[in-house]
């Protein structure tokens, strides 16, 4: 799809770092088992369709064995004093660093994004979060929530596809530095880097059963939420799964945050920068094939420079390169399962049924594995689905608005509000808009930027509770 002026010769990153055992168990009490039932899973690599590996699927038993073994360790592990957590946050910190070259093939392999954000963005992001939160360990006092918090006990958290490290840093980081244990189910479709995970634990000499690693599929993220003994619930992933844990809960004394969908709004002023915001836009929504929940998939852009910004985004989607993730100049990889494809085909074609116009560059897709061209839809009102719903992948749906009054009507009528982007050269504007929208995090003349240091949540359907920064720990201490 890259302009031929500037062709791009292959620059594959190799796979031999990354050394995939046939088959892998569940990390329990620090030991790798099998399943008591022995039931197992195949995971593939969406860029091929290549079976990776065999992977023990957890079932009711098998968390119950996972919280038992994190209950005895939080004994101990909830005792000692922070600085001696925050030594092994330190030390697994480190050896994520260290290993980051291999975590990021592999995350690349089993999830099918670029290795360019695996090794840029996720993998320097997962390091920093433990680096974060291991200097947290010993200044809970400190933190604002009185002067002595206590840790809730065991955590039980049920992390996506989409960014598997990366949000098992996010919700394992702030659990160990607090003082808790924790039993983790990463997606069914990308379990091998949680796994690998399990193996940096016991480099670092974690302590056994301060994390137990449970690969499955829903049946045991729900047995997980639902077991008595846990204290503390933390979810990313979709509204309605969500919504089930929050019954399951309900009228339960554990904690819970809920992090889930989006529908995101970019919206684009007469004065921005053109090319910035092109940039951004672009960084909104095909960032990791627009699997991301704050993935600005709206695009609100001032009637008056509707045109100059539409052809400047066609230009630049023109040069997106499309294909193999283990490329390192591959801008788009491929689609997580199939799934999400055809999610995101039927949300796709909804949009054209609808009477939107649908624009996609011309584009040469791989034979094999699950792909879906970056597209555009204009022509698009609040009424269609494709405005509505979050369709997770690579679409764009632009609307307009006139005023920045239309705007913040536009962006907020949504049942969702993770996120949102501002682009205008004023300031004042930016800080007017910013208190009006109803999102969680807000972003001017960027987008995507994410930071251990800043909190990150959502309201509405995009759920409660925050995580990274300061107020990451207040969801992880008995305050």
């Amino acid at each position: 799809m890259a302009n031929e002026k500037f062709a791009y010769a292959p620059a594959p990153e190799s796979r031999a770092i990354v050394d995939l055992a046939p088959s892998y168990g569940l990390f329990i009490d620090g030991e790798f088992a099998d399943a008591a039932d022995g039931t197992v899973f195949k995971t593939v690599s969406p860029s091929s369709e290549e079976v990776l590996a065999e992977v023990a699927r957890a079932g009711e038993a098998d968390v119950d064995r996972a919280v038992k073994a994190a209950r005895k360790a939080f004994g101990s592990w909830g005792a000692l004093p922070g600085a001696e957590r925050g030594k092994y946050l330190f030390r697994i910190a480190r050896i994520l660093q260290e290993r980051s070259r291999e975590l990021a093939v592999l995350e690349t392999l089993d999830n099918g994004k670029p290795i360019r954000e695996t090794r840029d963005v996720d993998l320097p992001l997962v390091a920093a979060h433990f680096f974060y939160y291991a200097g947290w360990a010993d200044k809970l006092a400190y933190a604002g929530y009185g002067p002595d918090p206590r840790p809730l006990g065991v955590a039980g958290q049920v992390i996506p596809w989409n960014f598997p490290l990366l949000m098992l840093a996010w919700k394992i980081a702030p659990a160990l530095a607090a003082g808790n244990t924790v039993v983790l189910k990463p997606a069914e479709t990308t379990p091998l880097s949680a796994l690998f995970f399990a193996d940096v634990c016991r480099q670092a000499g974690l302590p056994r059963g301060v994390v137990n690693i449970l690969p499955g599929y829903g049946d045991a993220g729900a047995a997980l939420v639902a077991h008595p003994d846990v204290d503390k619930v933390a979810f990313t992933g979709s509204t309605q799964v969500g919504r089930a844990i929050a019954r399951t809960v309900a009228g339960t004394r554990k904690k819970v945050t809920l992090e889930l969908g989006g529908k995101a709004a970019n919206i684009v002023f007469d004065d921005a920068p053109v090319d910035q915001a092109v940039e951004g836009i672009v960084n909104g929504i095909f960032f990791n094939q627009g699997h991301v929940c704050c993935a600005g998939s709206r695009l609100l852009v001032q009637e008056s420079v509707q045109e100059e910004v539409l052809d400047a985004l066609r230009r630049r989607m023109s040069t997106l390169r499309v294909g193999d993730p283990l490329d390192k100049n591959t801008d788009v990889g491929a689609i997580n399962s199939a799934e999400q494809l055809a999610r995101i085909t039927e949300l796709a074609e909804a949009g054209e049924a609808e009477g939107a116009q649908r624009w996609a560059p011309a584009c040469e897709l791989p034979t094999s594995g699950y792909w879906f061209a970056p597209t555009l839809f204009t022509g698009v009102t609040q009424a269609h689905r494709i405005a509505r719903e979050e369709i997770f992948g690579p679409v764009l749906s632009v609307l307009t608005f006139r005023t920045p009054a239309e705007a913040v009507e536009k962006a907020n009528n949504t049942p969702y509000g993770l996120s949102a982007g501002i682009w205008t050269e004023k300031g004042s504007r930016i800080l007017s808009m910013a208190s009006k929208l109803r999102a969680g995090v807000v972003w001017a003349n960027t987008f995507n930027k994410f930071d251990p240091t800043s909190p990150f949540g959502g309201y509405k359907e995009s759920g409660y509770g925050r995580e990274g920064g300061r107020h990451g720990l207040e969801a992880y201490l008995d305050v």
